[in-house]
């Protein structure tokens, strides 16, 4: 491939360093993906290696051979034949396209792997890939088909044919045939052999990047939930000094319920209580340190989880060029990535939950301090978040529908090769849908709260929650009288996204079947 200058000037990716979740970030537009010296030279080495292992006629998975179930038989004699048996048999992908902002991360992750020198593929494949970032070309690549072990192999087949010219892409947002595409990217197709195809499916590479995501957005909502626990605290006249207590998160003895008790209490400095609250608050109020702390630990859990898979090379076999290996074993089999992501769904399903209920309890006459039912500035006349609080429901059902564990879910498949799997791309796939959804409950949470103030609840005292309703309120207009809220969730989080220092990132629009 040609290389293609990025438009904007800005800090190249160094594959020469571990990734990290900003460089996927990064990734969705374009970027410079830097080969060093030494990535060129890993990458060379281990090209060099599996040259020395085949003139030994050693047997080297995938490139003397057939592929899974097929193992014990010989593969095609031609390089270019026996890349084309690699990725033919995979193209029976189905469903939606996946966005193009996991796409490009798969890759990113995918670009990393192959540039560490342990997967013998051809330097031109490590700088096409590279190339591909200056640009903006996505493949098309279907989210239905991988096990998850493997690698991410249907998926990223379709990838690998994209890049190659054949196939589906989208260039500037537009789906077109991948030929069309590189050549409006000024890109030229991949030349690939069969070492160069298989290394480039066979990888969890669509899983970590996913499931980093995911991890990324959730942390954002969970951040945003802290903030607007805080202020309906606040907006409440609640006593932060009880169920906020230092000495009592202590006593709990969780480090995450201790951080984030110590966050919400400096966000409620200056707040000064009501009287007539209850001695002790609905759950939703007084346990949201301990709910809110839960998932700050298992939040951590997944960052090590995240952080050790954008660090991994994740193929078979691995070359080790320097004690002349090659080890066939099972570096692409996803089940850390399975394991955090489902925890991932878990978190989004109770910070749902948390915001949900919130929310309900913000619009209930009985338990919201005397306000007007639904918050209505006319109730009868006027109906306030009585529609945005069922749209609320629904996506909690959905995200509590999607949360059942798919990293337990093995089938046996390809002739009892892959006699156990770990379904981590479905896993890790689901956690970025639940979290789109949880940032607009979110969001809902963020226009009920302003408007509870305009019907009548007290303005905040905490200097910290009066900064955030100001914002709120030069955001979204009293809803006074009614009218559809579906763009006012969407900009308050937005608003949610600035206030929590993470920047928006709009939800990619519907896109194509992977039928053309």
């Amino acid at each position: 491939m040609t290389t293609h200058t990025v438009s904007a000037v800005a800090e190249p990716i160094d594959l020469a360093r571990p990734l990290r979740v900003a460089d996927l970030r990064r990734a969705a537009t374009e970027v410079t993906v830097e080969l060093t010296a030494e990535v060129r030279d890993r990458v060379r080495r281990s090209r060099e290696h599996l040259r020395a292992v085949l003139g030994d006629d050693r047997q080297v998975y995938g490139a003397t051979t057939g592929f899974g179930a097929l193992v014990g038989f010989a593969g095609r004699d031609d390089d270019a034949d026996q890349c084309d048996n690699t990725l033919a048999h995979l193209g029976a992908g189905q469903g939606p396209d996946i966005d193009p902002e996991v796409v490009r991360a798969a890759l990113l992750v995918r670009v990393w792997s192959l540039g560490q020198g342990a997967s013998g593929v051809s330097p031109r494949v490590v700088e096409g890939l590279a190339a591909m970032f200056g640009t903006t070309f996505v493949p098309a690549m279907p989210r239905l088909g991988s096990v998850g072990a493997s690698g991410d192999l249907i998926p990223l087949a379709y990838a690998t044919q994209s890049l190659r010219g054949r196939g589906w892409a989208y260039l500037d947002g537009d789906r077109m045939p991948a030929a069309e595409a590189l050549a409006g990217a000024g890109l030229t197709p991949l030349l690939l052999d069969g070492r160069d195809a298989l290394a480039l499916v066979n990888g969890t590479s669509l899983t970590t990047a996913a499931t980093a995501l995911a991890l990324d957005d959730i942390r954002r909502a969970h951040r945003a939930a802290q903030l607007l626990s805080c202020l309906l605290v606040d907006v409440l006249g609640c006593d932060p000094d009880q169920f906020l207590h230092p000495r009592l998160l202590a006593a709990y003895g969780h480090p995450g319920a201790v951080d984030v008790g110590a966050r919400m209490r400096r966000c409620l400095t200056g707040a000064v209580p009501s009287s007539g609250r209850p001695l002790q608050e609905a759950y939703s109020i007084r346990c949201t340190p301990q709910l809110l702390g839960a998932a700050e630990d298992a939040l951590r859990y997944v960052d090590g989880v995240v952080e050790s898979d954008l660090g991994s090379v994740s193929d078979n076999p691995v070359f080790v060029p320097d004690d002349d290996l090659v080890l066939h074993g099972g570096n692409f089999f996803g089940q850390p990535a399975a394991f955090a992501a489902d925890l991932l769904a878990t978190v989004a399903a109770q910070l749902g939950n948390l915001v949900e209920r919130q929310l309900d309890l913000l619009v209930d006459p009985a338990r919201n301090g005397g306000l007007p039912p639904m918050l209505a500035a006319g109730p009868g006349r006027q109906h306030g978040l009585q529609g945005a609080q069922l749209a609320a429901t629904a996506m909690v059902a959905e995200i509590r529908r999607q949360a059942t564990p798919a990293g337990m879910q093995s089938l046996p498949t390809n002739l009892h090769n892959q006699d156990v799997v770990p379904f981590g791309t479905q896993a890790a796939l689901r956690a970025v849908d639940q979290a789109r959804l949880l940032r607009l409950i979110c969001g809902t949470l963020a226009v009920g709260l302003r408007q509870a103030v305009h019907v009548g609840a007290r303005t905040p005292t905490a200097p910290a929650c009066v900064a955030v309703l100001r914002r709120l309120a030069e955001t979204v207009p009293a809803i006074d009288p009614d009218r559809p809220l579906d763009d006012d969730v969407r900009r308050a989080a937005d608003l949610l996204d600035l206030l929590t220092g993470a920047p928006h990132r709009p939800a990619p629009a519907a896109t194509a079947g992977t039928d053309g």
